[in-house]
């Protein structure tokens, strides 16, 4: 087996097969990053470095890792002089998933065969830059050659989402949709809380002196969300939080927040729980998929924080985290009512999920996220899937990318990792041919496609 070749990550010929049936299958991607302004410009990348590294963590990490200083990483130096320091160290990543998602950018989307190191580096930059210099390599093209057919971006709850209503006057395909994440106005134990409160009742022209206000703002922020075809909403915390709080207390504790009183950590928590029902409610109301990201300890790496220029790269995961006691109450409220779906970082809580999305048929499992997207990660949360729930009620890959030419090569991993999951139990007898070929392309795109964009017609 070659690197990255048409066997690569089959382990037999029936996962070879299974992926054929759905390699070419439309890409519907219903959480990432996307840089919306980029698509919208439709300008031509200029560099190799800009393509691939310029937003992503991901990689950063890994050059901090081997000691590439900061200068060539989120620092003043050129592009290619980042470039050529990535590529020097870029052996040095195998077998992190990383090194496979580039190569695959390179050599499906680029058609450049070469592997990355100090040897290759000048002759990629100099290919790359001819290729990116076409007049058709351009983001809204390369969205199309890739059969992106629906994608939905990560939006704060207080945008008023300029470029979407931009978008959707410029492009057909793919559907761009914003998705409603309320994570800032959520957090008021963070200091950007305070701004985003009141950058969300300035832009939906609302006084949000007071809870009731702050309320109006937020469904004013929904009701635009959803107009503009927003079909989720997206919320990320470190532990979920959900029980019944009165709105008079809410209230109380947001006003002293408001004012800088210093708060409890009850507090904090009786206020998050009281809006994330809220929010559930105006989700229900809506039809809206509600997607819970849990687990992550945001700016572990306190170096990283004292400079903004230094960017992300210091977010780690624990297994030190209650999620079972802390959604019941959620869950329950919600039974039958509310689609959920429940990502976790943390392979440990993977049990723990599967088991309450078992219990409850409103409640999807999401993809392997961040460290876990990667062909172990994906095949070991498949086997756990198949193991306690169902496939069929698996809520399916997300890109979770920051940069567009990764769709793909994320896409394909994740397809490739699954064919070889269900190719092996075909193999060992475990599922029947026919099933096996219905149930692989319900899983990459007939299943995600009607659990999120069931609605699609209606927009």
């Amino acid at each position: 087996m070659g690197f990255l070749d048409s066997n690569y990550l089959f382990e037999n010929d029936s996962a070879r097969y299974l992926y054929n049936s759905i390699k070419d299958l439309p890409i519907v991607d219903a959480h990432n990053h996307a840089d919306l302004k980029e698509i919208l410009n439709n300008e031509n990348w200029h560099d190799i470095w800009e393509l691939e590294a310029a937003s992503d963590h991901y990689v950063w990490e890994l050059m901090r890792k081997r000691g590439v200083p900061e200068e060539k990483i989120t620092g003043k130096a050129s592009n290619k002089e980042k470039w050529m320091a990535l590529a020097k160290i870029f052996p040095e990543i195998a077998g992190n998933p990383t090194y496979e998602w580039i190569h695959l950018d390179l050599k499906r989307v680029l058609g450049i065969e070469e592997n990355i190191s100090e040897n290759t580096a000048e002759k990629i930059w100099a290919k790359s830059k001819r290729i990116l210099a076409e007049p058709e390599f351009k983001p809204q093209k390369l969205l199309q050659q890739m059969n992106v057919e629906i994608m939905c971006t990560t939006d704060n709850v207080f945008s008023l989402l300029k470029e979407h209503q931009q978008i959707r006057k410029q492009l057909e395909r793919p559907l761009i949709l914003p998705t409603w994440r309320t994570d800032t106005v959520m957090n008021l134990e963070e200091p950007e809380w305070l701004e985003s409160v009141e950058q969300l009742g300035e832009n939906y022209e609302e006084d949000i002196s007071n809870l009731k206000g702050f309320m109006r703002a937020l469904q004013k922020s929904h009701d635009h969300f959803e107009k503009l075809g927003c079909v989720a909403g997206d919320h990320g915390f470190f532990e979920p939080i959900s029980y019944p709080v009165e709105f008079n207390q809410a209230e109380e504790i947001y006003v002293s927040a408001l004012s800088g009183v210093s708060l409890s950590k009850d507090e904090i928590k009786d206020f998050k729980a009281f809006l994330l029902m809220e929010i559930g409610k105006m989700n229900q109301k809506s039809d809206w998929v509600t997607q819970f990201h849990i687990g992550t300890v945001r700016g572990y790496r306190e170096y990283l924080n004292q400079n903004e220029t230094q960017g992300d790269g210091g977010d780690i995961s624990t297994y030190k985290l209650e999620i079972a006691k802390n959604i019941k109450y959620f869950l329950n409220h919600f039974d039958s009512q509310l689609d959920i779906v429940l990502y976790s970082m943390e392979p440990t809580h993977w049990f723990t999920l599967s088991t309450i999305s078992r219990a409850f048929p409103n409640v999807y499992l999401g993809a392997a996220w961040w460290f876990s997207d990667s062909p172990h990660g994906m095949e070991k949360q498949l086997q756990q899937i198949s193991t306690v729930d169902l496939y069929y009620n698996f809520a399916g890959m997300v890109t979770d990318s920051r940069k567009i030419s990764s769709y793909s090569s994320r896409t394909e991993m994740f397809r490739r990792s699954l064919a070889n999951v269900i190719g092996r139990a075909l193999e060992r007898g475990q599922i029947p041919r026919i099933t096996a070929f219905n149930l692989v392309g319900w899983v990459s795109y007939y299943g995600p496609k009607e659990l999120f964009f069931e609605k699609i017609s209606k927009i």
